[in-house]
């Protein structure tokens, strides 16, 4: 039973590669990425989305937010991100820093540019960004793909991007993922069509979160066991990763 369940959490995970991202032990699967865990987030995060997204360099803050945003606007938008409405999604490393965040944002029909996409009558956005020390290894993807199951479940039959053009992160997750693409005057718009949900994808999401809760309390387990290491032993400095549940 545990082979069977530690061997769907490696199908499950994917092959990304990050600090803090289990590999795999196998060493003929040197090339293969390691297991990435998608976690939905709280507001017991803004903590951790503030530093995420405060390390972005200008050009990410770019790409993620159409703007060079001030450091007061980034933290204006983190206060305001309404978790009762909104789903955040993280991807965390072993010292509990946010590698990835992918905002599903959900609005009402009227008010979104693509309202003749769909009869539904709630769309969703979604926005992503990704660390540098983590670009280029599919966290970006497999936030979308997070992201896409949820509006499958929520019967949310429509989802939406809109970027800068030149954006290559999105506009290749948005390619990959088949989505519709219209450019006008330097920006994107894509919307992918979602089919319905079933039975099969509610449990799927249900145990992607469960599998990435429990990678969470181990990592937060183990940095708690390695500051009572240190205040007992006096060896080694405080870790300056962030902390804290979420």
């Amino acid at each position: 039973m545990a082979d069977s369940f530690f061997s769907w959490l490696k199908r499950l995970g994917g092959k990304q590669e990050a600090d803090g991202v289990a590999p795999h032990a196998d060493p003929q699967h040197k090339a293969e990425r390691p297991m990435v865990f998608v976690k939905e987030l709280s507001p017991k995060s803004r903590r951790h989305l503030l530093r995420h997204f405060l390390a972005l360099e200008d050009k990410d803050r770019l790409l993620r937010f159409g703007s060079k945003l001030s450091d007061d606007m980034v933290t204006r938008y983190v206060e305001n991100i309404d978790f009762a409405r909104d789903t955040v999604f993280g991807v965390y490393d072993r010292r509990l820093r946010l590698l990835g965040v992918g905002h599903l944002a959900f609005a009402p029909r009227e008010s979104s540019r693509i309202s003749g996409a769909t009869i539904k009558p709630v769309v969703a956005e979604f926005g992503v960004s990704v660390s540098a020390a983590a670009r280029g290894l599919g966290v970006g993807t497999k936030l979308f793909l997070r992201a896409s199951m949820r509006c499958r479940n929520a019967d949310v039959d429509t989802l939406y991007m809109h970027c800068l053009s030149s954006n290559k992160v999105m506009m290749h997750i948005a390619q990959k993922a088949g989505m519709d693409i219209h450019r006008d005057y330097g920006e994107a718009d894509a919307y992918l069509k979602i089919s319905p949900a079933n039975s099969a994808t509610v449990f799927q999401e249900a145990m992607e979160e469960q599998a990435a809760m429990l990678d969470y309390i181990i990592k937060a387990n183990f940095k708690a066991l390695l500051k009572w290491g240190a205040r007992v032993t006096g060896i080694g400095g405080k870790d300056k990763g962030s902390g804290g549940k979420t």
